[in-house]
């Protein structure tokens, strides 16, 4: 069985403050792109975990595959499988590749082993390995709060239908990006600013994560500033970065320089 996991971008991301259990609370609209890692899964005597493309380092027990399936067995009996993960969406880019790729392990693992498996039990699984996780067992545009994972349906009118997504290769934890951020009180509700012309979002749809994260890494801040050199209706980092990403109403001729950061460019 072979699918394909989707990444994600955000669309404004409002840190809120800080809660009693250590995390933060957060606004924001996440949206599914059509850039992807293959996972590909068959049963196999013995656990095995493959990885190929980007190497994501670290021991097989700690990516978060090998987690949901000792998770999903915990609750269900399946037998052992096979794994192998293709990367292709960078790491500690803030695009949820390895959310994305936990939460496709658990839906194969459920319809390899013909489980029944309600969407709460999805979601409540999900949460428990990540707070992007729970997005991706729906997908699409959908605003999340809480650490992230309290999900709901938002409206998004006139989104530009072409991506350009950047990444410089800078890997930016999410303690890194946490411990340096402020939470900015001069901003507008998100569903206020999607009833608004996508091209008003850029006055008032913030990532408060870029302030610090710009501050560090300014290669970063650099790349946004040229995506509205080239046209883009509205341009930003997506999540805790590194990766930036324009959108555009057709697609666009990119200088050889910003090539050099392309990850992925197409329509959404």
């Amino acid at each position: 069985m072979i699918k394909f996991a989707p990444a994600k971008i955000n669309l404004g991301l409002h840190v809120l403050g800080k809660r009693s259990d250590g995390f933060h609370r957060i606004e924001t609209c996440m949206m599914e792109i059509p850039f992807y890692d293959i996972i590909e899964i068959t049963k196999s005597f013995e656990y095995e975990f493959i990885q190929s493309g980007i190497d994501v380092g670290g021991k097989s027990s700690d990516n978060l595959c090998t987690k949901a399936f000792l998770l999903l067995k915990h609750h269900h009996e399946i037998s052992n499988v096979r794994i192998h993960l293709r990367k292709q969406v960078p790491i500690g880019a803030g695009l949820g590749g390895g959310s994305s790729d936990a939460v496709t392990v658990i839906k194969m693992l459920v319809e390899l082993f013909q489980l029944q498996v309600s969407e709460k039990e999805l979601e409540e699984m999900s949460s428990s390995l990540g707070s992007d996780c729970p997005f991706f067992i729906k997908g699409g545009i959908q605003l999340a709060e809480g650490r992230g994972e309290v999900l709901s349906s938002i409206t998004v009118k006139s989104i530009p239908r072409y991506l350009v997504l950047l990444n410089p290769g800078i890997h930016i934890s999410t303690k890194e990006a946490y411990s340096n951020v402020s939470s900015s009180q001069d901003k507008s509700s998100l569903e206020e600013v999607f009833s608004s012309p996508s091209r008003q979002w850029k006055k008032h749809l913030k990532n408060d994560f870029e302030e610090s994260v710009f501050k560090n890494h300014p290669k970063i801040k650099e790349l946004k500033t040229k995506l509205y050199e080239v046209g883009a209706y509205y341009a930003s980092m997506s999540g805790s970065g590194s990766s930036v990403f324009g959108l555009f109403n057709e697609p666009v001729t990119l200088s050889e320089e910003l090539k050099k950061d392309l990850v992925y460019s197409g329509n959404l």
